[in-house]
């Protein structure tokens, strides 16, 4: 793996903007580059022409495929993170260090054609270096907002754990909302915007848990794990093949191409089933003996929403229950509370949705809505 460099975008393809180095700002590492964030208006996006489920079906395996020119061996996490993106939801990425984390994020932008911007969290990090602030110049004699990080199209919150709580609340409203309210006014964030936050479950000094809300604001949770040893030969073989050079990832869609991948998953129908299946997982997790926090409405919400991109990804313009299924861990796992005294037992949440998923009846496969 290496770190990949946005490439020209090819023939017949429009050009977003493509990631590229950029400054410090107090407190974080940011990475970016020195030009506005992609911001597309619904009008932009009617102009950009009509994307069916065909289209956004293979534009997805395209975009899967330049990214695994720099990222090797993991296609089901790389799918599950466009899946999230595809569904208009956040990403938390567990692992440890070493496991490709940035190179995802970065690669995935630049396939997109996406601005990125990464912020390193560290225990100084303030609201203000991430959001920004309203600043007094004095040859207009006006206060003037000067623009934070965060007004980007995908920023990577680099081990968000280790910053205190204060400033993990600073991305509540623009994970939620898509806007950040400074002194009293309100800012829209670019758009498409998303976040990909990753963190270290191995430290605990000098980290700080995130908190039930900042968690429920993450549609997916995805852990990455060690690559097979073909994949790490593949790997080791690749970087000797190519030198010194870095992997250039091409631009495969836009900012309005993918807003518009987005619209047709609205287009994907869900039968009543299907959503009853929804509802029941949801209600056990609430009942559940060993929770004390279920599953929340929103995620429920982002689960159905999830499924949707899932089958789309699948070819398909309806959802089965085999999609719910295929998400639920990723999706619910990392919401639900467990009790105290589950704690010394070593049982976490995701294996509490993986019972659920066994002991719940399984709606017959049913067809479009």
């Amino acid at each position: 793996m290496g770190r990949p460099r946005a490439a020209r975008a090819r023939p017949g393809r429009p050009r977003g903007n493509p990631a590229a180095p950029g400054a410090d700002v107090t407190g974080a590492d940011v990475t970016g580059a020195d030009v506005s964030p992609t911001d597309v208006s619904p009008t932009d996006v009617s102009a950009a022409g009509d994307s069916g489920a065909a289209t956004t079906t293979a534009l997805c395996d395209a975009v899967l495929d330049e990214v695994e020119r720099a990222v090797v061996g993991k296609r089901d996490a790389l799918t599950l993170i466009l899946t999230a993106v595809l569904a208009g939801g956040h990403v938390l990425i567990e692992d440890l260090p070493g496991m490709g984390k940035t190179l995802i994020a970065r690669s995935m932008a630049a396939a997109l054609g996406l601005r990125f911007t990464r912020v390193q969290f560290t225990p100084d990090l303030l609201p203000a270096d991430l959001l920004g602030s309203t600043i007094y110049d004095m040859q207009s004699g006006h206060f003037e907002f000067r623009r934070g990080p965060v007004f980007t199209n995908l920023l990577m919150a680099d081990e968000i754990n280790r910053t205190p709580p204060k400033t993990q609340a600073a991305l509540l409203e623009a994970m939620a909302e898509h806007q950040v309210s400074i002194d009293g006014e309100t800012h829209r964030l670019p758009s498409p915007f998303v976040v990909i936050a990753t963190d270290n479950p191995i430290e605990f000094e000098g980290t700080y848990p995130l908190p039930e809300a900042q968690l429920d604001r993450f549609a997916v949770k995805v852990k990455l794990d060690y690559l097979s040893e073909s994949d790490e030969a593949s790997m080791l073989r690749r970087r000797l093949e190519r030198g010194s050079a870095e992997v250039e990832i091409a631009e495969v869609v836009d900012a309005a191409q993918l807003l518009l991948m987005r619209e047709s998953v609205e287009s994907v129908s869900v039968h009543e089933d299907v959503l009853r299946y929804v509802v029941s997982l949801a209600a056990a997790t609430r009942n559940h003996p060993k929770l004390v926090v279920g599953a929340s409405p929103r995620a429920e919400l982002d689960l159905v929403q999830l499924s949707r991109a899932r089958a789309l990804l699948n070819g398909r313009d309806f959802v089965l229950p085999e999609d719910v299924k295929a998400l639920a861990v990723a999706a619910l796992g990392h919401r639900i509370t467990l009790r105290p005294e589950m704690w010394v037992r070593s049982l976490h949440g995701a294996d509490v949705v993986e019972q659920l998923l066994r002991r719940l009846p399984v709606p017959r496969a049913p067809g479009p809505a």
